[in-house]
Parts: C-alpha cells; structure tokens; sequence
C-alpha cells in the first residue's frame, strides 16, 4: 500500500513513520555514511522534516516501511537552494507547482527482485501524487550513479548542469517535468505500476 503522510500524521501513521525514519538511519547512516543528524540512536531526521514536509511511503499490510520519499516545497527553505545552489547552471527551479525529492529511500531488508518492485511502486506514486495535486515538476539532487538511473526511466528529465564532487562525493540536480504522458513514458520502460492509487485525498 502507498501512505501519503506528513509531520502531521502523528499518531495516525505512527509506525509507518517511525519505520521510515529507522530504515533512513539503517541506508544513509549506517551504509552510505553520510554525516546526518540521528535522533536516539535509530532515526535519521533533519531540519527538514517539519510539519510541512510530505511523506510518499511504500508499505506492506501491516504498515512497516518498504520505500519512501519525502517532498519540499520550493517555495520555502529546501536542500537544492541551502545547499547546492552550484549544480544549477541556471535559475534555480521553484514555485508553488515545483516540490524537491529528497530522501529517496528502499528498506535494505529485500531481494534485489523486491527492491526493484518498491522502486516502481514509489517512482509511480511520485508521479500520481503530482498528477493529483497539479505539482508540475520535481526537482533533486543525486550521486551520479543514482542520478544516471533516474535519468533512464526514461520520464522527461534534464540535468540542471554538470555533475561536481562536493564534500567527497560527485553530486549532480536535476529537474524532472510531470505531465499526463509521463504514466505512459515511464511504462514502456518498465516503470510505471498501472494500479498506484489516486492520492488526491490524503493529507
């Protein structure tokens, strides 16, 4: 099941959020070893995850974390604009329809089958969750070897300039277009999943 939550949802997706929250520290802490705040030793948040931060969460029936992703808006503080304003060449990208994918994360505990599975569930309910809410770009910032996945789902995505090694790694932005085709651009690479929900209607 998809779960759209936000700093909000407590306690209603208590254990969703919490599992995201763990699964976060277990991929960018403990594998990635990013330098990100933990909180008790099990969950990585940061400044970001405020009551305004939306939450896309891929679950299993008994709501425990499978992927997820979380969304900010561009209109306010987000990571592309505080922390990365070099990897655009150009304007930044924002405004009320553009939000930023930020922590776009699968649970380590799946078959690379399983994984691949959750990936589609989330990259497909990114795209219905646009769709739903008139948001009419993503934008993000990527590991070149994740960013150059992303860019061969085969969605309408441009990098917003030439990838840069900062703080020792090599980090590109980009900018992704939602539009009624992207189902279809994203199916006939063996992404999209035909049956994510409507998405509108969560908080």
């Amino acid at each position: 099941m998809i779960i759209v939550a936000n700093g909000r949802s407590w306690p209603a997706q208590g254990r969703a959020l919490s599992s995201m929250f763990e699964a976060r520290k277990q991929v960018f802490v403990d594998l990635l070893k990013w330098d990100v705040p933990v909180i008790g030793g099990r969950f990585e948040l940061d400044q970001y995850d405020d009551d305004r931060a939306a939450y896309l969460i891929v679950a299993n029936g008994d709501g425990e974390h499978l992927g997820s992703a979380r969304l900010l808006e561009t209109t306010r503080s987000h990571i592309l604009a505080d922390l990365y304003p070099e990897l655009c060449e150009g304007p930044l990208p924002r405004g009320p329809r553009t939000f930023e994918i930020t922590r776009f994360c699968l649970g380590r505990n799946q078959r690379a089958t399983e994984r691949r599975d959750t990936r589609n569930r989330l990259v497909s309910a990114l795209v219905r969750f646009a769709l739903d809410r008139g948001i009419t770009r993503y934008t993000g910032v990527a590991e070149v070897g994740w960013l150059q996945q992303i860019l061969a789902f085969g969605w309408d995505c441009s990098p917003l300039g030439a990838p840069r090694e900062l703080g020792g790694r090599v980090l590109g932005a980009l900018v992704i277009a939602i539009t009624a085709e992207t189902p279809t651009l994203l199916a006939q690479n063996g992404v999209w999943i035909a049956d994510t929900p409507t998405l509108a209607e969560a908080a």
